[in-house]
């Protein structure tokens, strides 16, 4: 219940702070900023597709990986299969991209534009089985104030 409602008020502050700005990097780059401030996330960021590979964004944390590929790790099976992926186990996932060795648990939330994924917001947690539907339900609103 905490997290909901800690959730409930950052929508309202993501709301507040992308209300009437049009420029996707500029809404990306205070999303991340305001998600990372509010939760005890290791890594919360936006990779940007282009072409066959995603390309890092706006991002808060450590070092990140700066290429995707289509369909490969975390971030590019949930753009591939276009829905939102929570791994409680990062170790467990085949193929994941281990940018940091501290990550054990990640969320990826496709974006979408006209029908297709546009980008992706991809957290990372140090816990284990740190993410559930609740951060889904609300991470997939927050998206929505990206465009």
């Amino acid at each position: 219940m905490v997290k909901e409602k800690h959730y409930q008020l950052l929508t309202k502050q993501i709301k507040a702070i992308t209300e009437g700005e049009t420029n996707f990097i500029a809404n990306c780059a205070n999303i991340t900023a305001l998600l990372h401030e509010g939760f005890p996330f290791l890594w919360t960021g936006f990779y940007f597709v282009d072409d066959h590979e995603l390309i890092l964004g706006p991002f808060q944390g450590p070092v990140a990986c700066t290429r995707i590929p289509y369909g490969k790790g975390v971030c590019g099976s949930a753009w591939q299969e276009e829905k939102t992926l929570i791994v409680g186990n990062v170790h467990e996932f085949p193929g994941h991209i281990a940018c940091s060795s501290a990550s054990n648990s990640e969320i990826v939330v496709p974006i979408f534009k006209n029908s297709k994924v546009v980008a992706v917001l991809d957290i990372d947690s140090t816990e284990l089985d740190y993410f559930d539907k609740t951060d889904q339900k609300y991470l997939e609103q927050i998206v929505s104030e990206c465009l």
